[in-house]
């Protein structure tokens, strides 16, 4: 296994502060986002390798332990219990040093001299470790999100087809049980964290399962009644206005709002405010009609 150093991914110093870190993240996410490069293999590969980094070295716990242990850092204290139970035993410490990430030392390869074939030497014994979990981002427009569909994701350069259900929501997280790095000396993959950005492309406002939405009536329609055609998401459905109705009423439609996650059939609902259009440009003979309706 190389060595990955984080700090170069972000092309930053070691010694860089969390705002320094926080802004060579963004830069690099908005070159390399896949919306911007979608058919470069290289670029999205590019820009996973920068959210694994940013997703280290943003928390301060997480960058501690990354200083002290390197790539494998998630392991850094069982590796540290595994090397005195090993030394209790007789095994010693082989002789081996640890500079920490970006010294001379590449950890992972001590990692797995340490535990792998060549540290059975002294009656060492292998130890297992699971790998290290992965974040990702995927980004839905909220029409992709109304439908279930299959999409594909690269993540460390492999493909990863998955079914999205309809009605996933704007910062949701699923786990993608082992897709996550490859575990050290046989021990288990990690997990891949999937978190949804989902952007509204509609003139609906989403609440939940809800949907909110304004339609416009024309002044006679409002006083007199009729009959008018709204967009849902599923389609265009027609709606009765009763007579009288005035500016800021709303109308529910039932079941025609978002898809319930994971519920097939299940629907939330679709508000409707309607907002009365006052007539402008008005002729003569109309101002006068509404002039004597005013006296009446």
């Amino acid at each position: 296994m190389a060595f990955v150093d984080y700090y170069k991914t972000l092309g930053i110093d070691k010694n860089a502060t969390q705002e320094q870190i926080k802004n060579a993240y963004r830069k690099l996410a908005r070159k390399l986002h896949p919306d911007l490069n979608p058919n470069d293999k290289e670029a999205n590969k590019k820009f996973q390798q920068v959210n694994e980094a940013n997703e280290v070295l943003s928390d301060p716990e997480k960058r501690t332990k990354y200083d002290k242990y390197g790539e494998n850092w998630q392991h850094g204290e069982e590796f540290e219990k595994a090397r005195q139970a090993n030394a209790q035993q007789g095994a010693g410490n082989y002789g081996y040093t640890y500079e920490g990430a970006g010294g001379d030392d590449d950890f992972s390869d001590f990692f797995n001299s340490m535990f792998g074939s060549s540290g059975r030497r002294g009656g060492g014994r292998e130890t297992k470790f699971r790998g290290q979990d992965y974040n990702a981002e995927l980004h839905l427009d909220l029409t992709d999100a109304y439908a279930t569909h299959k999409q594909t994701l690269t993540v460390n350069g492999k493909n990863i087809r998955i079914t999205i259900s309809a009605g996933v929501e704007n910062g949701q997280v699923i786990k993608l049980k082992g897709h996550g790095a490859p575990g050290v000396n046989g021990g288990p993959n990690g997990d891949l964290y999937i978190t949804f950005v989902i952007t509204n492309n509609t003139q609906f406002k989403r609440s939940g399962d809800d949907l909110h939405t304004t339609v416009e009536l024309d002044l006679y329609t409002a006083v007199l009644g009729g009959e008018v055609t709204i967009d849902t998401l599923g389609g265009k459905v027609k709606l009765k206005v009763k007579p009288e109705t005035q500016n800021g009423t709303k109308a529910r439609l039932k079941g025609k709002g978002f898809p319930v996650y994971k519920k097939e059939d299940e629907f939330g609902d679709l508000y409707v405010t309607y907002t009365v259009k006052i007539p402008t440009n008005l002729t003569e003979k109309q101002k006068a009609l509404f002039t004597e309706l005013s006296k009446s």
